[in-house]
C-alpha cells in the first residue's frame, strides 16, 4: 500500500494580469485603427479581450473676440477641441502583451 507521487515539478507560469489600455486622441480614424490593430494582435495570441469601450467625447471650448483691441463690431470666434477615449481590457501575462 504505497502511494507514488508524480516526479514532475510544478511549472512556473507567469501570473495572469488584468491589463487596461487607455487610448486618447483628437483624431478618431487613427484611434480606431490602433484599437483594431491591438485587438487583432491579442486575438492572434488567443487572449481574452474586452473592448474597445468608447468613453464620452470631451469637448473643450474657447470663445474669444476676433479683434485684438476693443474697437469694431463685436464678433466672436468659437474654437473646439474634441478628445476621444477608448478602453481595452486584456487578461494575460505581461510578457505576452509586450510582444503585441
Amino acid at each position: 500500500m504505497s502511494h507514488f507521487k508524480d516526479s514532475k515539478a510544478p511549472q512556473d507560469e507567469a501570473p495572469i494580469h488584468r491589463i487596461r489600455i487607455t487610448l486618447t486622441s483628437r483624431n478618431v480614424k487613427s484611434l480606431e485603427k490602433v484599437c483594431a490593430d491591438l485587438i487583432k494582435g491579442a486575438k492572434e495570441k488567443s487572449l481574452k479581450v474586452k473592448g474597445p469601450v468608447r468613453m464620452p467625447t470631451k469637448v473643450l471650448r474657447i470663445t474669444t473676440r476676433k479683434t485684438p483691441c476693443g474697437e469694431g463690431s463685436k464678433t466672436w470666434d468659437r474654437f473646439q477641441m474634441r478628445i476621444h477615449k477608448r478602453l481595452i481590457d486584456l487578461h494575460s501575462p505581461s510578457e505576452i502583451v509586450k510582444q503585441i
